[in-house]
């Protein structure tokens, strides 16, 4: 190991990005426990104060402005991640070393099969993958009569596929040498598609699951929903294809998008059943 990187607790950060990826596997492992089990804890919070109930003493438009609240919080929230990160990228190298460090380290540390897994998960989110996503539950939902989430899943689906070419296009970065044949992948690296569509596809899956099925599995969806967008993401980083920051830059900006299409159907739907007046009996 270079002089450079044989520092102690609280040395150079360089040290630290390759020590993370000559231990990545297990890095994600456990990250990937920590958001199921933040995830669910949230989804018991969350449940309690943001879904009306009939035995509640609150309002429902209380209900409606905590959810609209929550939801601009996570807009304001991954816009503000993706924005440091994007400053971080212009204000110096040191983001950069710290991705080359760690992607460098990740190299040698992954076994083989488990590179073919994570090879075959990331196809979950090629380009061609979420447009025959967003066709078909688009007809499916249009066949069910559900017009306005046949609507919300298109603009969120297309939308974040726009969004992510135009912040490729603007910050132009360069993609990690990925020489070893697993995926290879062309054009501009910050921020990840696959992690911002990933977030967005598996998150409105999410949320129409929410809508259509019953209660019993909306904690199971919502779960399987995280764990898959984020092993997606992940997996551009294992594949080096992308640095990591390509990957939480895609995650925030895929969850702010998310966001705004969420609290956009919701919004509207509080509106369509305040401007109906109820018929009578």
């Amino acid at each position: 190991m270079p002089a450079a990187l044989r520092f102690p607790l609280g040395g150079e950060p360089a040290y630290w990005a390759r020590l993370a990826g000559e231990n990545a596997l297990a890095l994600f492992l456990v990250l990937l426990l920590a958001l199921l089990v933040v995830t669910a804890l949230a989804w018991r919070v969350l449940h309690r104060i943001a879904v009306p109930r009939q035995e509640s003493a609150l309002p429902p438009w209380l209900f409606l402005v905590v959810r609209a609240g929550l939801g601009f919080a996570l807009i304001v929230g991954g816009a503000a991640v993706f924005a440091g990160i994007a400053d971080a990228l212009d204000a110096d190298e040191e983001l950069a070393t710290l991705d080359h460090a760690f992607t460098q380290a990740l190299a040698g540390s992954v076994p083989r099969p488990v590179l073919h897994l994570f090879a075959g998960l990331t196809r979950l989110a090629d380009t061609a993958t979420l447009v025959a996503l967003g066709a078909g539950v688009a007809l499916a939902l249009v066949a069910r009569g559900r017009l306005g989430l046949a609507l919300g899943w298109t603009v969120a689906i297309g939308g974040n596929g726009l969004l992510n070419v135009s912040l490729k296009a603007v910050f132009q970065r360069v993609r990690p040498l990925h020489d070893d044949g697993m995926v290879l992948a062309s054009g501009f690296s910050f921020p990840s598609g696959h992690s911002s569509g990933s977030v967005v596809a598996c998150g409105m899956l999410a949320y129409l699951a929410l809508r259509l099925l019953p209660p019993r599995w909306h904690l199971p969806v919502v779960l399987l929903a995280a764990a898959l967008a984020f092993g997606i993401g992940a997996s551009r980083a294992f594949l080096r294809v992308h640095f990591a920051s390509d990957v939480v830059a895609g995650f925030a900006s895929g969850l702010a998008w998310l966001a705004v299409c969420v609290t956009s159907i919701e919004l509207t739907r509080a509106y369509r059943r305040r401007a109906i007046p109820p018929t009578s009996t």
